[in-house]
């Protein structure tokens, strides 16, 4: 019986040379190729359709197996299932049971490797790790991806969003974008337990309810001048980019990225590349007299018109965020922060000035949340601004005051 049912011998096989479909019987052929390449396939009907299921080349199926293959796909034709199907949820299934190996901690490397160079900076790169080092990988970091359910994101991220809401939001959305990024490479199934929208939000209180406001220290603006007199006394490059930082109302990484060929010294503009600034759009910033001078005065120290104004120790490598802090200790403001002289600016243009609200808040490259008056706003007021910062640098040359004090006051940015 077995040898009327199955036509095809070793040696038929073997010497089969002209392209075209062998039958051995019950639906298994075997396909020569025009390049001479010989595979298994199994033609069957299914709901009246003609169907065809590759079975392996011959070299890595033999005849009985293949015939052992086409034996199991006639018993499920059988059983009305589909051959194809069942075969792909099969292969399916021991793809998702070999990765539910692959731990969380794992998912993230390789996710942070994959986007490294999307990222701007090395500070963001640094974040991405550290935060999920200290909160996330004691917790679950070496369970199964797969694994991964609400009540243990919820054991990280709880605990934090009422003391530290901000690193807590951003500790949940690292979860979640890892979560989905494990999803996609076929780590795992279902819902995003991270996901806010949906879930996160009806099992945590609203950001804006539990909130604790931020403080950056700063410097009341009628001691200014008094204050950059000393500082004017202080030496080295730090202290010249910090002097810098509060004559631009510029952030600490702005100022320690910047490098000579983002200068129009004729036009008195510095012109900040959208991928280091916070809102990922180019900055232009109109130069005070002042400012120019301290630019003259770098380039002439460092004796070139290329790269950074204020280099580290070595001249390839920018200043360090930590320099300028530095300088304010030594100079005995230790409780002021870099940052805070944004609000000194922004509280003097606010109560001695007449400026628009706008052309201050150009000034300070912050992003229009209201879409609309976004959407109508194509200029960055660039002439308006070069008067304000103009006046910025007069009042911070004005008459010292005797002493300095330091507020408190609400972070802005």
């Amino acid at each position: 019986m077995a040898h009327t049912l199955f036509r095809l011998s070793a040696i038929q096989i073997a010497k089969a040379t002209a392209p075209g479909l062998l039958a051995d019987a019950g639906g298994l052929y075997l396909r020569v190729s025009g390049s001479g390449a010989k595979s298994w396939v199994f033609r069957f009907m299914l709901n009246r359709r003609a169907r065809e299921m590759g079975l392996g080349s011959l070299i890595a199926v033999p005849l009985a197996d293949a015939r052992e293959k086409a034996a199991d796909a006639r018993r499920k034709l059988a059983d009305e299932v589909d051959p194809i199907a069942a075969r792909d949820a099969a292969n399916t299934q021991r793809q998702l049971d070999s990765a539910r190996g692959i731990s969380f901690q794992d998912c993230a490397n390789k996710y942070i490797a994959s986007h490294d160079q999307s990222w701007r900076n090395q500070k963001h790169r640094a974040q991405w790790k550290s935060t999920l080092a200290t909160y996330v990988y004691p917790e679950f970091g070496a369970l199964p991806v797969g694994a991964i359910d609400t009540a243990l994101v919820a054991k990280v991220v709880e605990p934090l969003w009422s003391s530290k809401p901000e690193t807590a939001n951003r500790l949940r959305g690292r979860i979640e974008t890892i979560l989905n990024w494990a999803a996609a490479r076929g780590y795992r199934q279902g819902e995003n337990p991270a996901r806010w929208r949906g879930h996160s939000e009806n099992l945590l209180p609203a950001r804006s309810k539990i909130r604790a406001v931020q403080h950056h220290a700063a410097l009341a603006y009628t001691e200014i001048s008094s204050f950059l007199t000393e500082l004017e006394k202080q030496p080295g490059i730090p202290a010249l980019a910090l002097e810098f930082t509060i004559l631009t109302a510029a952030r600490t990484g702005e100022t320690i990225g910047a490098r000579f060929e983002e200068i129009d010294f004729h036009n008195r503009i510095w012109i900040v590349p959208a991928t280091r600034m916070k809102g990922g759009r180019e900055h232009r910033v109109p130069l005070s007299p002042q400012v120019i001078q301290i630019l003259e005065q770098r380039r002439s120290d460092s004796n070139q018109n290329t790269g950074f104004i204020f280099p580290g120790r070595w001249k390839e490598t920018p200043l360090s965020n930590m320099a300028m802090l530095k300088v304010l200790a030594r100079m005995g403001f230790g409780d002021l922060t870099v940052h805070g002289f944004r609000s000194t600016f922004r509280d003097w243009a606010a109560e001695r000035t007449t400026f628009q609200r706008e052309v201050v808040e150009a000034a300070l490259a912050h992003t229009i949340r209201d879409k609309v008056e976004a959407a109508y706003r194509r200029s960055d007021i660039l002439e308006k601004r070069r008067f304000l910062m103009d006046a910025w640098a007069q009042f911070t040359r004005a008459k010292p005051k005797l002493s300095a004090t330091v507020l408190q006051l609400e972070r802005r940015s």
